[in-house]
């Protein structure tokens, strides 16, 4: 491998102010003050125990993830991010994302975010509608929602983005349109707008709601698409819409199978060795077990095997509505082109995809038929 891949840095905070029914993240409510200091301080032991993987690389984005970071007060994220600085050189350009939920942020708490190196904030507000985010278990309202957002622009935001969910229960095409002229009225440089899906292990799962039909879902997705591309908006990724130049880096190194680092409880991260081989690893789940002294916060690397590899770059990268090089597969993992032509012959006969000497692309036919397309890269 004459170059690896960009790296990145993903951070999680474990904490919530309570479980949501829909979600699958390693996310705890959280019972009285949080230990932040000690969770800090284990953050940067996590990362110094990973230098020897970032490989003299620099920073390309930081992640800040949960649960919910911001819970987390600006003085603890600062020291953070400088023990991060301390330890591993940043890009000058090094993007810097923060989750944020609008019911746990007053007024004016944004900019002392900003100043703490932050440039990029992303904001959970899933629906504008009451009854939704009730349902949803969200404990903010709509006008905390919008709020949030004017907040993030007044505090010095160029950069932020508005999660928004879609095919909720019991949601009809007007509800859904409705939530997405709600977030586009407040000119968000970047939407992710992706459907709720029942999760394994979730309390909708144990008890699940009335999802619109199949019907209902489509014609969401095709009039949505129609309405924030009006707007200005251009999808970039399954999920994810931005106005040009407003695109979130750190996700197009996910999908562009770059590495990363994963620090906190339960992170997951995935490393390219000089060699050439793949490494995944996964940090110790539960809060109590992460900060007890002395232990080791990795819990498991795993070597991605060589006949796994197409298909966990191809599911990454099939995800971006660009052409993919068809280098570089052979940039990203131990495979060449030619051990996926059989696959690809396969794709283009049937209109999934274009391609000719340099790079290959999706159809829309191949978007709607994509988890087809992916089972022809199960290893036998």
């Amino acid at each position: 491998m004459a170059q690896l891949p960009p790296l990145s840095l993903y951070i999680h905070i474990p904490w919530c102010e309570q479980k949501c029914p829909y979600c699958d993240f390693n996310s705890h409510a959280r019972k009285g003050a949080l230990p932040e200091t000690d969770y800090i301080d284990a953050l940067l032991k996590d990362l110094e125990r990973d230098l020897p993987l970032a490989q003299g690389r620099m920073l390309r984005s930081i992640f800040i993830g949960g649960g919910t970071p911001s819970l987390i007060s600006a003085e603890g994220i600062g020291r953070l991010l400088r023990g991060v600085d301390q330890r591993l050189p940043l890009a000058a350009d090094c993007e810097v994302t923060m989750e944020a939920n609008p019911g746990t942020l007053e007024a004016g708490r944004f900019k002392p975010y900003r100043d703490a190196s932050v440039n990029r904030l992303s904001v959970g507000v899933q629906s504008f509608q009451e009854d939704k985010l009730n349902l949803l278990g969200r404990i903010h309202g709509a006008e905390e929602a919008r709020r949030a957002a004017k907040e993030a622009r007044k505090a010095g935001f160029e950069r932020f983005n508005l999660d928004l969910m879609h095919t909720l229960p019991e949601q009809s095409v007007d509800d859904a349109l409705y939530d997405l002229q709600q977030a586009i009225a407040l000119a968000p440089p970047h939407l992710s707008w992706y459907q709720l899906t029942i999760e394994p292990n979730t309390q909708f799962a144990s008890k699940p709601p009335q999802l619109p039909d199949e019907e209902t879902q489509w014609a969401i997705y095709e009039q949505g698409k129609a309405l924030l591309e009006a707007a200005g908006y251009r999808q970039y990724e399954i999920s994810a819409w931005a106005q040009p130049g407003y695109q979130c880096e750190h996700n197009l190194n996910y999908w562009r199978f770059g590495d990363y680092l994963g620090i906190g409880c339960g992170a997951h991260g995935k490393i390219t060795q000089a060699d050439g081989t793949l490494l995944r690893t996964v940090k110790v789940r539960h809060p109590k077990g992460y900060l007890e002294p002395g232990r080791d916060p990795m819990d498991k690397q795993v070597t991605v095997a060589k006949e796994d590899q197409a298909l966990e770059y191809f599911m990454n990268r099939l995800r971006l509505m660009e052409a993919m090089p068809l280098a570089e597969l052979g940039q990203r993992t131990q495979l060449h082109h030619d051990d996926v032509e059989a696959e690809l012959t396969w794709a283009q006969s049937r209109g999934l995809i274009t391609r000719d000497d340099t790079q290959m692309q999706l159809t829309e036919l191949g978007h709607r038929y994509l988890n087809e397309l992916l089972g022809r890269f199960l290893p036998d």
